[in-house]
């Protein structure tokens, strides 16, 4: 039934077994289902939920069957089976009869009237009777007009007695009779092995949804429990309270996403599978030798589906480690920041991109390595051409970014002064102001040991110590550029609140040379989170 098509179907089809409905029961939320499918579904979880909508119940429903729904949906079958196709008798002159048999000798279909000389007189009585069709033609060799009595399992088809003695003379030739009764049992089994691959799909439903909902009530639990937590600390602390809902609420909408398209997939495989599965009850039943040889090959091959096995969603919230440490560092400021800024490097790292130099940006002073991996401070102005893009202080990625998220690191080991950010496409790359009014948002490492922000005025700040290897994390749609100190895992500055319009370059400077004592390059590491 549900290989059947049109609106009508759709409205009387049950969304979990996705097939016309089978005693309908209705949901408090007013969705329709199965009874069997809906008891199913409720059998491994704590709380009953519409599996369409999500809608929770306090208690269990009871269900009872819409008699209204169910008389529709039997009225609908009786109207499928009313247009099967019907076969009328060839030989009735006025009023035709539905025939009842066809003859392949004689090619033409016969009602119960006129089929009787075929059962009385003995020459009639050799001809190949079958249940009556419409298609005669496929029954009958093309080429010598006489039945296809015979199988060819060489070539792995059907011919007729005159083809035995022509081109398939030397084949291994068996009655269709002997030869579908073989195919029949292969295709129980194949049929077999479909309705096990239906099961399957449908437990791996249930163990999806429950994971989803398991996880959706961690999720409310954690998130309760996180603004409990956050309520009393500092202002600091409460923009990292944000940054972690935000995190988590990303990582619910991703594993109901990947629940919502796992099962989704599912369905449609279970869709396909009962397809072939009534494809495989139909043709293994039916007299009809000829029909099933011709649709075995396709029928019996097996259906291409994905391994389900080891497919799964993570039903816990991966930050309650976090909230422990939280817990337990909730008197001591400083040492629940750096938790907290560890766990925001983990998250930003995520969103790792490859960045190069471009040349065509760079000061004439700065060197490139070969790769566009490296910049350093030389001493001579170099002769290179004259570009537009090109800064008079610092050198632009050739990579830019105009959405979403994205990360990188650099190596500023042995310096004593860098410039490091992002820098907006259309600043003014002569008369370069540091400030992100005018389209640049930089830190900066001054005499080794000082660090400032240009964020429209300069901020100065202390950093427990000066880092061997910096990250630069940029939320374009939130307005966030954050930097990092890798190797201790923590928050150095964050520009909050920023607006991007345009495209954002990585911007980088390894400053002075100062007669060689900041002569290290700055260089784009890879980044391996912990």
């Amino acid at each position: 039934m549900a290989s059947s098509s049109g609106p009508l179907n759709e409205e009387l089809q049950c969304s979990i077994c996705l097939d016309v409905f089978t005693d309908p029961v209705t949901t408090p939320c007013g969705h329709n289902f199965c009874r069997t499918c809906l008891i199913k579904c409720w059998t491994n979880t704590q709380t009953c939920f519409c599996p369409l909508c999500k809608e929770q119940f306090n208690k269990k429903p009871d269900l009872k069957i819409n008699t209204t729904l169910r008389e529709v949906v039997q009225h609908f079958k009786e109207k499928l089976n009313l247009e099967e196709p019907e076969v009328f008798c060839d030989i009735c002159d006025e009023r035709k009869q539905k025939a009842v048999k066809s003859c392949l000798t004689c090619q033409s279909s016969y009602c119960e009237t006129h089929l009787e000389p075929h059962l009385r007189v003995p020459c009639l009585k050799k001809h190949t009777l079958i249940n009556a069709v419409e298609n005669l033609e496929d029954y009958i060799c093309q080429k010598h007009e006489r039945p296809l009595e015979l199988f060819c399992r060489d070539d792995q088809t059907c011919v007729c007695l005159f083809c035995t003695e022509g081109e398939h003379r030397t084949h291994n030739t068996v009655p269709i009779e002997e030869e579908s009764q073989q195919k029949k049992i292969q295709l129980f089994q194949t049929q077999t092995d479909v309705q096990q691959m239906i099961q399957n799909r449908m437990k791996k439903i249930q163990e999806i949804q429950h994971s989803a909902e398991l996880r959706k009530r961690n999720t409310v639990e954690e998130k309760s429990s996180s603004v409990d937590l956050f309520t009393d600390l500092i202002r600091s602390i409460e923009r990292c309270q944000s940054e972690l809902l935000k995190m988590m609420e990303e990582q619910q909408k991703t594993a109901e996403k990947q629940a919502e398209d796992l099962i989704k997939e599912l369905h449609q495989e279970i869709t396909d599978l009962k397809k072939r599965n009534t494809e495989l009850e139909q043709i293994s039943h039916t007299d009809d030798h000829l029909h099933l040889l011709q649709m075995y090959s396709t029928l019996c091959s097996r259906p291409h589906t994905k391994n389900w096995t080891e497919i799964s969603i993570d039903s816990d919230v991966d930050v309650f480690p976090l909230y422990r440490a939280l817990t337990q560092l909730k008197k001591t400021h400083k040492t629940l920041n750096e938790k907290l800024c560890q766990t925001g490097l983990d998250w930003a790292q995520k969103f790792a991109v490859d960045v190069t130099l471009d040349p065509d940006t760079a000061n004439p002073y700065l060197l490139l390595s070969d790769d566009g991996k490296q910049v350093s401070r030389g001493n001579i102005k170099q002769d290179v051409p004259e570009n537009p893009k090109r800064f008079d202080n610092g050198v632009l990625a050739k990579e830019g970014f105009s959405s979403g998220r994205f990360y990188y690191e650099v190596q500023v080991k042995g310096k004593t002064e860098w410039y490091l950010g992002v820098a907006r496409e259309s600043i003014n790359r002569k008369e370069i102001s540091l400030s992100p009014e005018d389209g640049l948002w930089i830190m900066v490492l001054n005499d080794q040991s000082e660090f400032l922000a240009f964020d429209n005025l300069s901020v100065g700040f202390s950093h427990t110590k000066t880092p061997e290897k910096v990250g630069v994390f940029v939320d374009y749609e939130e307005g966030l550029v954050s930097f990092y100190d890798v190797g201790s895992r923590s928050h150095i500055y964050s520009f909050t609140g920023q607006t991007f319009t345009e495209k954002l370059y990585p911007c980088f400077n390894p400053g002075v040379n100062d007669k060689g004592k900041n002569s290290n390059p700055l260089i784009i590491s890879p980044v391996s989170s912990n």
